[in-house]
């Protein structure tokens, strides 16, 4: 029996090759219970383009990369970033994420100052890098980034040069383009038109506006409501520079669908770096080649921390079910909550749904002990898969040994 695990992580808990491990060692303790031989497991930790997207290169067989670069407010900071022959996944919230701010590192929230001076500038750098490594074909994942500088960053990573009216190069961070006068190329990095980017992205934001960047996600990165005007206003002003230098394409980018992605780094993506914007679990799923991974499969197991109404939009459980269907392989979603009726379950191409908080009720607990929850969980689907049959109605701690 061959039975494919392909999760996402379980946010705040566990990530997505833990899940992986936990409901292995499940499985594996219900085989040898209900008698089950010859059991193969294929692990294959997957993400929607965001936090997690490494760990799923890695997991397909890229090879793990760290580069020291400039974090999101200028303190040096060793990211990742995966290589396998000519293509490199980076994602990007390693080098310029919330989560490497000192200030959340010291356990504070995001506050107006890194807000409106946050910068990409080390995710630039990791493409450097990736270009080093003799890469051809960069997938960038965005996600949980903290900048809201409309890739200006990135491009300085890449030897571009933003100056202004004195011909002095602007400091790093959105707010800062509001001085913006010319944007120097001289320098930038030559080996990018040998290069493809596909931008593993699901936002379909521009990147000005009441839907834009700094409108729709400044605040979540601690910009106040006069910031998120200042960064607006800054990154028109990028916009309108960037045009003398590059022509109508970077007007039309602004407007493009995914340009307001990760602080505006979707913007410069688009209209400097050509990039394809891709839902980023198609992205994911084509690189670890699951629908190869399925190929004799009996069993696949998705799942994330919380599957809802949004994870229908097309988070990673959903194209992994219609990847599964594709194949005629049969599909169990294990989450830590659902809000999912069984009917939206079903139609979503879901044949069980087990959630963790049926086990335990407090959250708190029940994240903490999420690995040993899933283990249960795999017991039980063994013991269900031995005697032929999925069960429909919720688990409980009694069905689960627990």
């Amino acid at each position: 029996m061959r039975i494919v695990i392909a999760p996402d992580k379980f946010k705040g808990s566990l990530s997505a090759p833990d899940v992986c491990l936990h409901l292995e060692k499940g499985l594996q303790r219900g085989a040898a219970t209900a008698h089950i031989s010859n059991l193969d497991i294929v692990r294959l930790p997957v993400a929607d383009g965001g936090e997690g997207t490494l760990d799923a290169a890695v997991g397909s067989g890229f090879s793990r990369r760290t580069a020291r670069v400039s974090g999101p407010t200028g303190e040096p900071v060793d990211a990742e970033y995966a290589v396998r022959g000519s293509e490199a996944v980076i994602e990007m919230a390693t080098a310029s994420g919330l989560a490497v701010l000192p200030r959340v590192i010291r356990g504070n929230q995001p506050d107006s100052v890194s807000a409106t001076t946050a910068t990409s500038l080390g995710t630039g750098q990791l493409i450097r890098a990736a270009l080093d490594a003799g890469c051809h074909r960069i997938i960038l994942g965005v996600g949980g980034s903290a900048n809201t500088d409309g890739g200006a960053g990135v491009l300085q990573g890449l030897g571009a040069r933003f100056l202004d009216a004195d011909g002095n190069e602007l400091p790093a961070g959105g707010a800062a383009l509001a001085r913006l006068d010319t944007i120097d190329f001289t320098g930038f990095e030559p080996r990018l038109k040998d290069t493809r980017f596909v931008l593993a992205s699901d936002v379909d934001n521009p990147l000005l506006g009441a839907q834009g960047a700094a409108a729709v996600f400044g605040p979540q990165k601690g910009a106040a409501q006069q910031d998120v005007r200042m960064l607006d206003a800054a990154l028109a002003r990028f916009v309108e520079v960037l045009a003398r230098e590059i022509g109508h394409r970077a007007i039309k980018a602004a407007e493009a669908p995914g340009a307001g992605a990760a602080g505006g780094v979707g913007y410069a993506a688009i209209a400097v770096l050509a990039a394809t914007r891709r839902p980023g679990i198609d992205v994911v799923l084509e690189f670890t080649r699951l629908a190869e991974r399925l190929a004799g499969a009996d069993l696949v197991i998705t799942g994330e921390g919380s599957l809802d109404e949004q994870s229908l939009l097309g988070k990673t459980p959903i194209g992994v079910a219609r990847a599964a269907a594709a194949q005629g392989v049969p599909v169990i979603a294990v989450c830590g909550r659902t809000t999912l009726a069984q009917e939206q379950a079903t139609a979503a191409g879901f044949e069980d749904v087990y959630a963790l908080t049926e086990l335990e009720t407090n959250v708190t607990t029940c994240m903490a002990e999420a690995g040993t929850l899933l283990e249960q969980v795999g017991i039980h689907i063994s013991e269900q898969l031995a005697a032929k049959k999925l069960s429909r109605s919720p688990i409980s701690k009694e069905d689960l040994h627990v």
